[in-house]
């Protein structure tokens, strides 16, 4: 390994973070020109508004790019041409968990690049989001509100969580959150996996061969995988009807992985209960979606992982990464072109 590595951060991250990685080791030159870089919409905000550059700020650019061992995060202008824009480039610390689409879509997946991914990071607020999903229909918020809008008193019965069979299909590190936060509130879980595989989970766990057997007895299903070629349609409209009547749906994965119209049909039928959706297969979410107009249905516009701390959290984890790099030990997190994550 060289004696000097160079560190490029490729999207707006708050100067006491960057100045952590600096802190990391003296080896480090880290290359951080936020004035060039896209404009954060909202804190965490890894993709930004694009600037138009100048022709001096293009060169600058272009030198950044030139000069990066290791990278935060891909380039905002090409990615694609990142082998090409960042010849020396060895390794992209991405702030996502999930980037098999991206990698493919790009041909980053048919390069030599090591790609380290955000998993885990997104964990904590995702499982929370799945909670919330699960509790904004068994306790009867739209029923509330819609009382409320009307200046409308009237007691009524609902349910609890507690003692429902939630079934958490994918077992990452969201997954294993998800199934610890939903035991804790005292429900029966069921956890679904890939074939073929053991995991640690505090809960019994399935192969998705199981899953058309455990869908009649699921309260609340809980969609954590990433997208690939085994999970794309996954929850299928057969499957979809083989929910117990009344279920509710979470999808925190990707938006692919179910049948949204076979989805939306089983939510304007009263099929199901509600879905608190997070993913979509088309996003932004089309306005001319069913989805939007279901009172059954609690759209999330792909913000349920970003919490205020999440660049610290993913600084941690790559200052982490870089000291394992620079010590030649294995990385965390990463990406497997085989799997697609």
């Amino acid at each position: 390994m060289s004696a000097r590595l160079g560190v490029l951060i490729a999207t707006y991250l708050e100067p006491d973070l960057v100045a952590r990685i600096a802190a990391v080791d003296a080896r480090l030159d880290v290359i951080y020109e936020p004035d060039i870089l896209p404009v954060p919409r909202y804190v965490a905000d890894h993709t930004g508004t694009p600037r138009r550059l100048t022709p001096a700020q293009q060169d600058r650019w272009t030198k950044a790019l030139a000069a990066a061992d290791v990278s935060w995060d891909f380039d905002w202008q090409a990615p694609a041409d990142l082998p090409a824009r960042a010849p020396g480039l060895r390794w992209v610390q991405a702030t996502r968990a999930g980037i098999g689409g991206f990698v493919r879509s790009t041909g980053l997946d048919r390069t030599d690049l090591t790609f380290t991914t955000a998993a885990g990071v997104h964990a904590v607020p995702l499982a929370e989001f799945a909670v919330l999903g699960a509790l904004h229909f068994v306790k009867g918020v739209p029923t509330l509100r819609a009382r409320q809008a009307a200046h409308h008193w009237e007691r009524f019965t609902t349910a609890q969580l507690a003692g429902r069979t939630v079934t958490v299909v994918g077992l990452g590190g969201i997954g294993r959150q998800v199934i610890a936060s939903f035991a804790a509130l005292g429900t029966h879980v069921l956890a679904v996996g890939r074939p073929g595989r053991s995991y640690d989970v505090a809960a019994p766990a399935h192969s998705i061969g199981d899953l058309d057997d455990l869908l009649p007895r699921t309260d609340v299903l809980v969609v954590c995988t990433p997208l690939t070629d085994e999970t794309e349609g996954m929850i299928s409209a057969a499957r979809i009807a083989r929910l117990k009547p009344g279920a509710i749906v979470v999808n925190i994965g990707r938006g692919p992985v179910v049948d949204e119209a076979a989805l939306a049909d089983a939510l304007r039928t009263g099929a199901l209960a509600g879905a608190a959706l997070d993913v979509f297969e088309t996003e932004p979410l089309p306005a001319d979606s069913p989805l939007w107009d279901l009172d059954n249905v609690l759209v999330s516009p792909h913000s349920a992982s970003t919490v205020d701390t999440e660049n610290a959290a993913i600084t941690e984890l790559f200052a982490d990464n870089l000291r394992r790099w620079l010590e030649g030990r294995e990385l965390r997190n990463v990406y497997r072109r085989e799997l697609g994550y």
